[in-house]
């Protein structure tokens, strides 16, 4: 079998690569530090599976991810990560990653994920899963709508021309939007909203 694995950190990926050349499935594991890096190794290495860290320069393991489904649809797609964050984990899942799993695991876990997903099944961390059903997103339908607008950079007056809705109206659901997520400006929801998955 052979990996690649995409990790910033230098001396995490040679540990992680070191440990796992020991296991007797894996024929080569090539290596990258970049998303950028990652996806060029991709396009001309023949690899059975990806492991991605979260975040890397250039590209992020997320969007490592969105293309390889679009162009290489066979290969199966690890990510690691220590960030426990919703949002990450509900895009991820979005986009048909094999396994989400945090970083605080034994090579022998690891191993075990690898089969389980080379054999065509999923996993997720527990504590991923259960940061879905404890974080419900509080905002209705028309406040994402508005969220979504004002992370695009409209107006409350461009807001409301576009949802067909008056000054007052939209001035009121960013009131009730703060309100809900506890937080005091535009940016600050936005990115609160992103964090926990409530906003794409």
């Amino acid at each position: 079998m052979k990996l690649l694995v995409a990790e910033d950190q230098a001396m995490l990926r040679d540990a992680m690569c070191q440990l796992l050349l020991m296991e007797e499935e894996i024929d080569e594991i090539f290596q990258a530090g970049t998303g950028l890096e990652a996806q060029r190794l991709l396009e001309k290495e023949a690899v059975d599976l990806a492991i991605l860290d979260v975040e890397m320069p250039d590209l992020s393991g997320l969007d490592v991810l969105d293309w390889s489904k679009k162009n290489k649809p066979d290969l199966k797609i690890i990510i690691v990560t220590t960030f426990k964050r919703t949002g990450y984990f509900q895009r991820a899942v979005k986009a048909g990653v094999d396994a989400y799993v945090l970083k605080d695991r034994s090579t022998a876990e690891l191993m075990g994920t690898i089969s389980k997903v080379m054999a065509g099944q999923k996993e997720y961390s527990p504590e991923l899963m259960e940061s879905l059903f404890v974080d419900p997103n509080p905002l209705s339908l028309q406040e994402q709508k508005v969220l979504d607008l004002l992370s695009q950079g409209l107006t409350n007056k461009e807001i409301a021309a576009a949802l067909f809705l008056s000054n007052g109206t939209v001035r009121n659901y960013v009131s009730s939007i703060f309100n809900k997520l506890s937080v005091g400006t535009r940016i600050e929801a936005m990115t609160k909203a992103r964090d926990k998955g409530w906003l794409d």
